[in-house]
């Protein structure tokens, strides 16, 4: 089994916190794994974007040419890595921020307002949690006792409040599908 996954948005909608707590979560359940964040000139509203690979075997490369899973905030981020996304592959998508869809090849799509639900759940930062509970329940890859513990165990000491909603957005994403 190897899953190769794509994170893109804007700065500041938690992609590089996504993709860290996939490839967490994956050495806890002793799977090899890569992260492979993209800062560079990425500020809070511009793009950024990360590359996580998950294998049972050892991986060569942590960078994706072609990806199985491809999650996406917004549309500028739709428009750069629709093109990387594998025949078949799974497009997660925030439909709050990418309203229309017109994808050009075979694909599955799961799209939801994932800004909206965070909002509604009390903090627009978890929109990236709430994607991620519906990635794990489609996928099936991990336990999610193992993600919750994952959750608890990186989450830094002048962050622990956020402990509880991000766990209720993840809740709230596996229960989306």
């Amino acid at each position: 089994m190897t899953e190769k996954i794509i994170i893109s948005g804007a700065g500041g909608q938690g992609v590089m916190l996504l993709g860290r707590v996939i490839a967490e979560v994956a050495l806890n359940e002793n799977k090899f794994t890569s992260w492979l964040p993209s800062y560079g000139a990425e500020v809070r509203g511009g793009s950024a974007f990360c590359m996580v690979v998950v294998s049972d075997e050892e991986i060569p490369s942590p960078y994706i040419e072609k990806a199985d899973t491809l999650i996406v905030f917004n549309k500028p981020s739709l428009e750069k890595f629709i093109s990387w996304l594998k025949p078949e592959g799974l497009l997660l998508v925030n439909s709050s921020l990418v309203p229309k869809l017109n994808p050009n090849k075979n694909i599955q799509i799961l799209s939801f307002p994932l800004t909206e639900i965070a909002v509604k759940l009390g903090n627009i930062k978890v929109a990236n949690m709430v994607a991620l509970g519906i990635y794990l329940k489609r996928k099936k890859l991990f336990d999610i006792k193992t993600v919750f513990k994952t959750i608890k165990k990186i989450t830094l000491s002048d962050k622990k409040n956020l402990i509880d909603i991000n766990i209720k957005a993840i809740k709230e994403g596996l229960n989306l599908i």
